[in-house]
């Protein structure tokens, strides 16, 4: 045995013992003719103690450990004279009798500490050693305990967890693949999973009736914070629901995953249409943890002045930020820069300040009368010392998004966005498509197999654009956490929707023709839903990026930059796969 104790667990009861402990050394200082080495292992930190009076030659030993040196040390449990409250083990010090060095170590790249010295990339090349440092473990161990509590919950409510496979055929019409070659099979490709979505319906058809599975998806998109291309679904699917039977219970589920691990009770969470969450927050994932609402300022601003810009846009929106009327030129430049990026596309920002005078100063002071800009106060609800910030454009719909974006920098700003303040909600009816600039034709908002809102089935042909779907989000501080939708589970009605989405009748059965054939053997209703594990982990915890909460992440290109993936394969392989290759420059 390597160890009777762990380095968390030995309190100042275990005085007088003999134990051995392993692990890596975090530190070591030389005080004189004693030596203090602080051992590391995943569950904490314990002090030894080599005092050169004892044993001469012992503590010569332990003065020449490196940092991450992995030691097995015996020693007497003792009671520390100089004790540490900071850490749980800060009342005892082993008093070490053996030393016995298990493997030597370089000297680490980035120090592990909490407060490293490493930059992303470094610390991601050598993730194995970061991954060492307590505040990234605690992320994975806080997965770990999800996992646990989501799987122990479902369980509870019925749901069978079912693998489904990993390689399956292509379905191009959602995010890009990650295809994979054959060999047996040359010129042909297998896909990896964007979700589990067609097979777990597949599972319904099949009276499985409660499907789970902690699933890992695969997207070839663009990345960002809060995307990889691989990623982690709980992916779920239930057979006779309706939307409030699928919301209530996976509204409960969060709220046993928040009880048990932050201990938050969330109240009964708010449902808000697709339309009003745009209309009010720019946004179908509304950060609710600040105001600033906005206020639709047409009629006060359109064609009451003689500023031109106003005069021809479309929508006038505005949002009231709370003593901020002191905001000085530069400020305002800065946010006027701000929406001006190509990532928000505003071509300009106007501002009023009501100062807490009773004055108004603006950008469109010569466009307009000050009681025409009282009018503005009085709609906006406005008080003195207040700055209202204005957005305007031809799309409405554009406009509010830009408009979103002012106003969650202007809550980060102000630091109105507490991560230790939940707020969640549910968006519903969706419109069932979205007009795809870049295919031109419409798109599935979520994915084809969503069911329409039974009322506007009619508007299929002739307004497609109009009908709802019967999908909800759950949203949490302005993320997407999770998101379903009812199913189709009508072969002809899904006919009808790949007909809408642009698709031959030969190529929905190529593509989809195992589904549409299971329909007609009995298919129950059913309706599912998925949480994106990263991304619930990352909020608990209170992260910015689901890189720390993922164990081995990419960067934002995709990369493994430990492993260097991905990589060129050997020629030997390509020609089994016959496979050629021709790289465009």
């Amino acid at each position: 045995m390597y160890r009777t104790n762990t380095c968390g667990e030995l309190r100042l009861s275990d005085a007088g013992k003999e134990v051995t402990l392993a692990g890596w050394v975090q530190r070591s200082r030389k005080m004189g003719g004693m030596t203090f080495v602080d051992l590391r292992d995943r569950y904490g930190i314990t002090q030894l103690v080599f005092n050169e009076a004892d044993n001469a030659s012992l503590c010569g030993d332990a003065n020449k450990l490196g940092r991450e040196y992995c030691i097995q040390v015996k020693g007497i449990v003792s009671e520390r004279q100089s004790k540490n409250s900071k850490i749980p083990t800060g009342d005892i010090e082993i008093i070490a009798k053996d030393l016995n060095v298990l493997s030597p170590s370089l000297t680490p790249p980035f120090t592990i500490e909490d407060n490293t010295d490493g930059g992303d990339d470094l610390r991601m090349k050598y993730r194995y050693l970061d991954l060492r440092r307590e505040a990234v473990r605690k992320n994975l161990e806080l997965r770990h305990r999800m996992t646990i509590l989501i799987r122990n919950f479902l369980d509870s409510q019925k749901f069978m967890e079912v693998e489904t496979p990993i390689l399956i055929g292509s379905t191009p019409e959602g995010a890009r693949d990650f295809v994979v070659p054959s060999r047996m099979n040359p010129g042909q490709f297998y896909a990896l999973p964007q979700s589990p979505q067609t097979l777990k319906q597949l599972l319904m058809v099949a009276g499985f009736d409660r499907y789970f599975q902690i699933a890992k998806c695969f997207r070839d998109e663009d990345l960002r914070a809060d995307r990889q291309p691989e990623f982690t679904q709980i992916d779920c699917e239930m057979s006779f629901v309706d939307q409030d039977d699928v919301i209530n219970l996976f509204e409960e589920m969060a709220r046993h995953l928040f009880r048990e691990i932050r201990g938050v009770e969330l109240p009964k969470l708010e449902q808000m249409t697709w339309h009003e969450a745009m209309k009010r927050f720019g946004s179908d994932k509304p950060d609710l943890r600040f105001g600033m609402e906005f206020v639709e300022l047409m009629d006060e601003l359109k064609g009451t002045g003689s500023f031109s810009v106003f005069d021809e846009a479309n929508y006038i929106g505005g949002i009231v930020v709370p003593g901020c009327a002191d905001y000085s030129r530069k400020q305002l430049n800065e946010l006027t820069d701000f929406v001006k990026r190509p990532q928000v596309g505003a071509h300009g920002l106007v501002f009023i300040k009501y100062n807490t005078d009773g004055t108004v100063k603006s950008s469109i002071d010569k466009f307009y009368t000050p009681e025409q800009l009282n009018k503005v106060k009085e709609t906006t609800g406005a008080k003195d010392g207040d700055l209202v910030l204005i957005l305007s454009g031809d799309n409405a719909n554009k406009t509010r998004v830009q408009l979103c974006s002012l106003r969650l920098e202007m809550g980060d700003r102000l630091g109105l966005r507490d991560k230790n303040v939940f707020k969640c909600l549910w968006i519903i009816d969706f419109p069932l498509f979205e007009w795809s600039d870049e295919e031109q034709r419409l798109m599935a908002t979520h994915h084809p197999f969503t069911m329409p809102n039974p009322d506007d089935i009619p508007l299929l042909d002739e307004h497609p654009e109009q009908v709802r779907a019967k999908a909800y989000d759950f949203v949490c501080n302005g993320i997407e956490v999770g998101g379903g939708s009812l199913r189709i589970h009508d072969t002809q009605l899904q006919e009808k929707m790949f007909e809408v989405l642009g698709f031959t009748p030969e190529r929905a059965e190529a593509q989809f023709g195992f589904l549409m054939n299971a329909f007609k053997y009995g298919a129950p209703p059913h309706a599912g839903l998925a949480f994106g594990l990263d991304r619930f982990v990352s909020i608990l915890a209170g992260l910015d990026s689901i890189r720390d909460c993922i164990a081995f992440p990419k960067n934002n290109s995709g990369r493994d930059v430990m492993l260097d993936a991905p990589s060129a394969v050997d020629q030997k392989q390509l020609d089994e796969l016959e496979i050629k290759l021709d790289i465009k420059d």
